[in-house]
């Protein structure tokens, strides 16, 4: 049986968790079905596609993932101040909301909410954080 490489269509079951083994995403969630990628082209995080190198159909692997791997360290540029104004009402610490800017929509995660303005931080929700994926090959080619 071939092992992966670069280049290789691959299907995969995956279970992504945090090191407190927490759940962020799982393809075996019921009516998921496993992701079909193409390796080398960039389309997930860099420590997943080098964790499904060498693998065969039929193998299950766990990969850990450090954040330079994954989504980066948080960057402190992502993180600005609004006027409480400009977002909807009612909104709290942790909700998510989409931001427009001249680069398109980004979501960004509200860290303070204040008397006249809502921190806002745009760095993906998994930056600065170690990954755990459990890994299993379905097919590939």
């Amino acid at each position: 049986m071939a092992k992966i490489q670069n280049g290789d269509l691959v299907t995969v079951h995956y279970t992504g968790k945090l090191e407190d083994g927490s759940i962020f995403d799982s393809s075996l969630n019921e009516g998921r079905e496993p992701i079909t990628v193409k390796l080398g082209e960039g389309t997930l995080i860099k420590g997943f596609e080098d964790g499904l190198i060498d693998m065969e159909v039929g193998e299950k692997r766990t990969v850990e993932i450090e954040p330079e791997n994954a989504y980066g360290q948080p960057n402190e540029m992502m993180v600005s101040e609004v006027q409480k104004n400009q977002v909807p009402e009612g909104i709290k610490v942790g909700d998510m909301l989409q931001a427009m800017t001249p680069g398109g929509p980004v979501n960004v995660t509200v860290l303070a909410v204040n008397e006249e303005t809502v921190t806002l931080d745009a760095n993906h929700p998994l930056s600065g954080k170690k990954l755990i994926f459990e890994l299993e090959v379905v097919s590939v080619g």
